[in-house]
């Protein structure tokens, strides 16, 4: 009897020794007296005792592999290019992705730096720069053609960081600068020029306006000196001497308005108490000798018969 129950604790322990578990998104390889037999997926699984083992499991998720490629450029410059590449085991083929390759990092890493230095160097750093997009779609393009034939598949290839050499760096941030300054000093120019013709378009308009109410003022005048000269002759001073009083009149009403400036420090030279009325006894001797010279020219002239209109035959 007692030989009956530890036969049953035996095979029991058996029983329970051939179960394990596997994770999700994960597949244990299943190998008889060391030769591959078969692929567990996730959940409980049975093995026979002391004949089969787990001989390794392997995940389905997606692994990233980050590496640094170091290349020169086309126009001589050394980069440091960082690829992000996402792959992961393809279900059907985890035999091919557990024993034919032994180390898949490496490979995908010899892959990565055989094309990144086989593009890198048919551009200029400007363009490498430009076209980062078409760097890692070649890359991801030969790893998945490569790669395949050992169960894996690329799932994406990014080219996250480009590095050039620190001197290089420095060349290209005075270069921006330098045209960003040629930029901003071309907009302080445009403005600056707007600023001058809107200055002059108002310079303009203000003396147009500033004429206009010159040529008003005087024809204001002309007008006023009409009206007094009228008034004079009505009172029956003739119209030499009417002149010659408005002139004297608007010569004090000149004085008493520099004299309402308290700080002018024009002084008129010569300048007298009868100042005013020499100039009114000279201008209406003017005026007198002036008519007199006038009358004398027309006497003369009709003596001599210019100015006579030949009569027509």
């Amino acid at each position: 009897m007692i030989g009956m129950y530890i036969a049953i604790f035996i095979v029991a322990l058996l029983i329970l020794s051939g179960l394990f578990t596997v994770k999700q998104q994960t597949n244990a390889i299943i190998e008889r007296f060391g030769k591959f037999h078969s692929v567990r997926g996730a959940g409980l699984q049975l093995k026979i005792p002391l004949i089969d083992q787990v001989s390794g499991r392997v995940s389905l998720r997606i692994t990233q592999l980050d590496v640094i490629v170091e290349t020169k450029t086309k126009d001589d410059v050394f980069v440091h290019l960082k690829i992000s590449v996402q792959f992961q085991i393809l279900q059907d083929k985890v035999y091919d992705a557990f024993y034919k390759l032994q180390n898949p990092h490496e490979q995908i890493t010899a892959f990565m730096f055989d094309v990144v230095r086989a593009e890198v160097p048919k551009m200029i750093l400007d363009d490498v720069f430009e076209k980062k997009d078409d760097i890692a779609h070649a890359i991801q393009r030969e790893l998945k053609e490569a790669m395949l034939n050992y169960g894996y598949d690329i799932v994406k290839a990014l080219v996250t960081d480009i590095d050039p050499d620190q001197k290089v760096k420095d060349a290209m941030n005075r270069i921006n600068a330098a045209e960003r300054e040629k930029i901003a000093a071309q907009h302080e120019g445009d403005a600056q020029r707007i600023l001058i013709v809107e200055r002059a378009k108002a310079e303009a308009e203000s003396k147009r306006l500033q004429g206009r109410g010159i040529a008003d003022q005087r024809r204001e005048i002309a007008r006023g000196l009409e009206e007094s000269v009228d008034v004079l002759n009505n009172v029956g001073i003739n119209s030499q001497e009417a002149s010659a009083l408005i002139v004297v009149t608007q010569h004090y009403d000149t004085l008493q308005s520099i004299g309402e400036h308290v700080n002018s420090n024009l002084i008129l030279l010569p300048n007298s108490p009868q100042a005013g009325s020499d100039m009114l006894n000279n201008m209406v001797a003017s005026f007198t000798a002036s008519n007199v010279i006038g009358e004398a020219m027309k006497k003369a002239n009709g003596e001599k018969g210019i100015g006579r209109k030949t009569p027509k035959k």
